[in-house]
């Protein structure tokens, strides 16, 4: 996929992407390279939503539709989905390309609108089941409860994505490598996963007939509900009819509450990403048995000696109405300082993709390695974990360090002697709350 493309999407086609409206057209290419990054150019229009989402819910709750420090860690984990993409193109696509060029039955017409709307088709049909497996065999789960993990439900909660997730989903959709170009295939996957962005909030309700064939809001907000009726319900894409077909349809009714049915409580992007993979781990080990232990890698993740595949209903933890989101109880004064760092962070984010095409390897992952210690250290800030200020600290150092050797540079050059006078003060403020946390305890 070519990001360069982007500049010939125009605001109204941009508009039209994130809710699968385009049409074959304007859409369809003959090779891989003339793909644009639909996904990459779709970020000003996931801001703009996500703040239209903000007003619409103040105007009708009289409050935001998430909490902060949620909200950083939704943007924080498609930040680390993202980063692998720096260095090699998507396993989707390099497999998808593999099976084009050696085991092809047929080729259908790349400029063909049937072959547009077959891959359509397809790749929804692909991403039911592969989100249906994801729940329901144990080491895809720990790839996809990711997604899961977020305790509210907002726009920003579409961005909080697995780095694991790929390299179980191209399964799914390879059977189409066998008719359908590889150009047609990454217009649809890119489509299918913008699509699914707008249908996480509640500022939407009942959309009349399209809830009969398309997910909404409503179906989704079932999906990502851990009350008992919602477990395993509404896995689909962009058309609920496959949840239908298949019995895993569930129509919103009472009141959902969001997140894993073991919450996780923490905003650290490992813990976030990874904490399943090692619980596997461990109870693999702990388990007797060899077809036991296959049965944890594979089984779902309720499984237990003795019980069906996909676990007992009855363990998962009843909703009382009285659950409360974990969230930070740092200041608002240090929540405010997240979200400084973080946007800091995303513009060089931001920079890095745009021109990584020009980056010495060098570069690119040391800017990577700042990226990943920026989100782990503001993680570690909101869960108030010892020795956050140390780290924080240090990851200062690192900033100037790479600004005065020339691997990072403020977007805006004028700035630079601000940024470092800047960075300097929060050297010396965290140094100061090191020092007293390495002699009086953990702060508050």
């Amino acid at each position: 996929m070519n990001p360069e493309a982007q500049q010939d999407v125009s605001v109204f086609q941009g508009i039209r992407m994130i809710f699968y409206m385009m049409k074959p057209s304007e859409t369809s290419f003959e090779t891989l390279e003339e793909v644009p990054d639909y996904v990459k150019q779709a970020t000003p229009f996931f801001i703009s939503l996500m703040l239209l989402e903000l007003v619409v819910s103040w105007i009708l709750k009289g409050k935001p539709p998430g909490r902060l420090d949620d909200v950083l860690t939704s943007v924080s984990a498609g930040i680390f989905s993202r980063l692998p993409s720096l260095f090699s193109r998507s396993i989707e696509l390099t497999t998808y390309i593999y099976i084009w060029e050696n085991y092809r039955l047929i080729s259908l017409p790349w400029h063909s609108p049937w072959t547009w709307y077959l891959t359509f088709l397809g790749v929804d049909f692909g991403y039911y089941w592969f989100h249906r497996m994801a729940h329901e065999v144990n080491i895809m789960w720990a790839g996809h409860q990711t997604h899961h993990s977020s305790e509210d439900y907002n726009l920003s909660t579409a961005l909080r994505q697995s780095i694991l997730q790929v390299y179980t989903s191209w399964i799914f959709y390879s059977p189409l490598a066998l008719f359908v170009p590889p150009s047609v295939y990454a217009v649809h996957l890119q489509f299918n996963l913008l699509y699914q962005f707008w249908i996480h909030t509640e500022v939407i309700n009942n959309l009349g007939p399209l809830e009969l064939i398309i997910n909404t809001p409503s179906h989704h907000r079932v999906h990502h509900g851990r009350n008992r009726y919602c477990i395993d319900k509404n896995y689909a894409g962009v058309l609920i009819i496959w949840d239908r077909i298949f019995g895993t349809f569930e129509a919103e009714n009472e009141k959902v509450v969001y997140g894993l049915t073991h919450p996780i409580n923490t905003f650290e992007p490992f813990k976030v990403q990874f904490h399943h993979l090692v619980y596997i781990w461990t109870t693999f080990w702990a388990t007797p048995g060899f077809f036991n232990k296959f049965s944890v890698i594979f089984k779902g993740p309720g499984w237990g000696p003795g019980k069906p595949r996909l676990g007992l209903s009855e363990e998962i933890p009843e909703i009382t109405g009285e659950e409360c989101p974990f969230s930070s109880s740092v200041s608002h004064l240090l929540k405010i300082y997240a979200v400084v760092q973080s946007a800091l962070m995303l513009a060089f984010y931001e920079e890095t993709f745009a021109d990584k095409a020009v980056l010495s390897q060098v570069t690119l992952l040391l800017r990577v390695a700042f990226i990943i210690l920026t989100l782990t250290s503001i993680g570690f800030l909101l869960d108030q974990r010892p020795k956050a200020a140390v780290l924080e600290t240090f990851r200062c150092l690192v900033f100037l360090m790479l600004c005065r050797f020339g691997h990072l540079k403020p977007f805006m050059p004028s700035l630079s002697f601000a940024f470092e006078i800047f960075f300097s003060i929060c050297i010396a403020f965290w140094g100061v709350r090191s020092m007293k946390e390495l002699a009086f305890g953990p702060w508050k």
